[in-house]
């Protein structure tokens, strides 16, 4: 686990998820399939589609009866009944586990398209919210789209904070961030330097193109790399 001088890591979600990641459910017990523009989604007989600041049916948004969940079911990863996974444990790339094993729930976070800036131990449903340009127009989030983003990085945080994730995913970082105290830290792989006020950037050489940050992150890890 962490020590007390070790950096925060932030990395970005992904589109895999783990075969048995659970689902939020409706007062009917339908499960909710949570996308960008649930309007525009195919018709699907085993889910409803919504977004996270939909209204879930009870008064409340799917996004408050999540945290209420969590706030019931916190710790309980392998009992809560709807089967939701924690968030290092929700994706199926390896090197998420890897950073919870070295990190833990005070220094890992996850930077998800649907739900914000959250632990790595918050129980998280299964989702399909993405700013990759590459994915089908439902589950593709705009830069201006209205979401009520979490940021469960606490602002008085002084620790390094360490961001792996997509070009399509700096801005998001930063915003999410801007207010946090420590020095903020940007691996990134592009051909132009990226547009990250406040923020000090480290170019990754690399001959992968897709999800490089995943082998950035392993890198780091290892020793191979730091700030």
């Amino acid at each position: 686990m962490a020590a007390a001088d070790d950096p925060i890591i932030v990395i970005q979600c992904a589109a895999s998820k783990n075969r048995n990641a659970g689902f939020m459910r409706r007062g009917d017990r339908q499960m909710a399939m949570f996308v960008a523009k649930p309007s525009h989604a195919p018709r699907n007989d085993q889910y409803v589609y919504a977004h996270p600041d939909d209204d879930a049916g009870s008064g409340a948004s799917w996004r408050d009866e999540l945290w209420r969940y969590n706030a019931r079911y916190a710790g309980s990863a392998a009992n809560n009944p709807w089967g939701l996974l924690p968030a290092w444990k929700l994706y199926t790339e390896s090197v998420y586990a890897d950073l919870w094993r070295k990190y833990g729930p005070e220094r890992l976070y996850i930077l998800s398209a649907g739900w914000g800036l959250i632990r790595g131990d918050f129980l998280t449903p299964n989702y399909d919210i993405t700013f990759s340009k590459k994915a089908e127009p439902y589950k593709r989030r705009g830069k201006r789209d209205a979401y009520q983003d979490w940021r469960m990085l606490p602002e008085d945080a002084d620790n390094p904070v360490v961001f792996f994730g997509g070009q399509g995913y700096i801005g998001f970082f930063c915003s999410l961030t801007e207010r946090v105290k420590g020095t903020r830290h940007i691996f990134y792989n592009s051909q132009n330097i990226p547009d990250a006020p406040g923020c000090r950037l480290v170019k990754y050489a690399t001959r992968t193109k897709t999800n490089w940050h995943y082998e950035a992150a392993d890198a780091f890890l290892q020793g191979e790399i730091g700030l």
